[in-house]
C-alpha cells in the first residue's frame, strides 16, 4: 500500500552529461559513453533502492532526452535535418529532428537497457516510453502531413517496444504524456486510441504519466497563465477512466489541480505527484504525507502511489535526492497511521 515511485527521469552524473541542464550533451563518447551509461544506471537504482522507492527506474540515465531517446532507434526520423519549432503549443522553441519517411522501428531500441536494468534491480522495475502524441508535437513532419496519422505509426512502434520491454523484465510500461494537457480536442478525437494502440497487448501494468512539465522557465511561466485552477485534466481523465491504460501519473505537489478531479479516474491507480520538481525547497515528510492524505480522500489508498509531479532530469543532483528521502518519509508516515507500515 502506497508505494513509492518517481515519474521517470533523475539527473545524471557530472562525470556523464552536463548538469542542471535539459538536452545535456554528454560527457564521454564512444565505448567510455556506453560504459558510463551503464555505471550511472546502476548507481541511480542502488541509490533509488537504498532510500526506499519501492518501484524504481533507470532514471532515463541512458537518454539524452526522454522523448529523443526513442526516437534514435527510429527509421523515417532524420536527425541531419533538424528545425527550431514551437512545442505544446508554442510554449517553448526547440531543436527538432525531421520525420523524411514512413516510421518503422527495425531494431529494439530499449532492449539492451532494461535487462541490464532488470539483472540489477531487486525492486520492481518501471521504464518509460514517450507517449504518441507527445512524439508528434515534439518532431518537424515533412512526410505524414497529419498529426494524427504520424501519432498511430509511432503508436505501433512504441507498441513493438513496449512488447519486448515487457518480455524483457518491465513490471511497469509508462508513456509520458505532457501533450495531454494542452492539446484535449486532439486527446478526445485521436490521442487516447494512439495510446491505446501503443499499449495494446502488453501483459504487465501500463501507466501514462501527465503533467505540466519540467521545473524550467518556461513550463513555470506557463503555469502562471492558467488561472486561479487547473482543470485540464478535467477533459482527460473521463476519457483515461474508459480506457485499458491501468494506471495514471499526475501532477499535484503545489499546484492548482482541484484535487477532486482524483475522482474522475474511478478504477484506476493513481501516481499522485507529492513532489514538486520546480522548487527548489525540500519537501518535509509531513508535507509529502499532507498530500497523500487529501489524494485518499478521492483515491481508495489501495490504488494511491505516491510520486514526482514530473521527471527530475534537470535539477540538481543532491536536491532530486533529498527530495525522493522526503517522499520515502512521507509515505512511511501515512502507512504507519493506515496501519500498514
Amino acid at each position: 500500500m502506497l508505494r513509492t515511485t518517481i515519474a521517470g527521469s533523475l539527473p545524471k552524473p557530472a562525470w556523464l552529461a552536463e548538469p542542471k541542464k535539459l538536452w545535456a550533451p554528454w560527457r564521454l563518447d564512444g565505448e567510455m559513453l556506453a560504459a558510463g551509461k551503464r555505471d550511472a544506471v546502476l548507481a541511480t537504482v542502488k541509490r533509488q533502492e537504498a532510500i526506499g522507492i519501492d518501484i524504481v527506474t533507470d532514471g532515463e540515465q541512458s537518454r539524452h532526452h526522454f522523448v529523443h531517446g526513442f526516437l534514435v532507434g527510429i527509421d523515417g526520423v532524420d536527425f541531419a535535418k533538424k528545425q527550431v519549432i514551437g512545442i505544446r503549443a508554442d510554449r517553448y522553441k526547440a531543436e527538432a529532428p525531421t520525420v523524411t519517411g514512413p516510421i518503422r522501428r527495425v531494431r529494439s531500441v530499449h532492449g539492451a537497457e532494461i535487462r541490464f536494468l532488470r539483472a540489477h534491480a531487486a525492486k520492481p522495475v518501471k521504464f518509460t516510453l514517450p507517449g504518441p502524441m507527445t512524439i508528434v508535437d515534439t518532431l518537424a513532419d515533412a512526410h505524414y502531413r497529419s498529426r494524427e496519422k504520424l501519432a498511430m505509426a509511432f503508436a505501433e512502434a512504441l507498441n513493438e517496444e513496449a512488447l519486448d520491454l515487457a518480455a524483457g523484465g518491465a513490471d511497469v510500461i509508462q508513456f509520458d504524456e505532457p501533450a495531454f494537457n494542452v492539446y484535449p480536442e486532439e486527446v478526445r478525437d485521436w490521442g487516447i486510441a494512439a495510446l491505446e494502440r501503443a499499449a495494446r497487448g502488453v501483459p504487465c501494468a501500463t501507466a501514462v504519466h501527465i503533467c505540466y512539465g519540467y521545473g524550467i522557465p518556461a513550463n513555470v511561466a506557463w503555469k502562471q497563465t492558467l488561472g486561479r485552477e487547473w482543470r485540464q485534466y478535467e477533459d482527460v481523465f473521463p476519457l483515461l477512466a474508459r480506457s485499458a491504460i491501468r494506471q495514471v501519473s499526475l501532477e499535484c505537489a503545489n499546484s492548482r489541480v482541484p484535487l477532486e478531479l482524483m475522482g474522475l479516474l474511478a478504477g484506476k491507480d493513481v501516481l499522485v505527484g507529492a513532489i514538486d520538481v520546480a522548487s527548489d525547497a525540500v519537501e518535509s515528510a509531513d508535507q509529502v504525507a499532507a498530500t497523500i492524505r487529501a489524494a485518499m480522500k478521492h483515491v481508495p489508498p489501495a490504488r494511491l502511489y505516491p510520486c514526482t509531479n514530473c521527471g527530475m532530469a534537470p535539477l540538481d543532483a543532491e536536491l532530486a535526492w533529498a527530495k525522493l528521502k522526503a517522499l520515502v518519509a512521507g509515505a512511511t508516515l501515512v502507512r504507519k497511521e493506515l496501519g500498514a507500515a
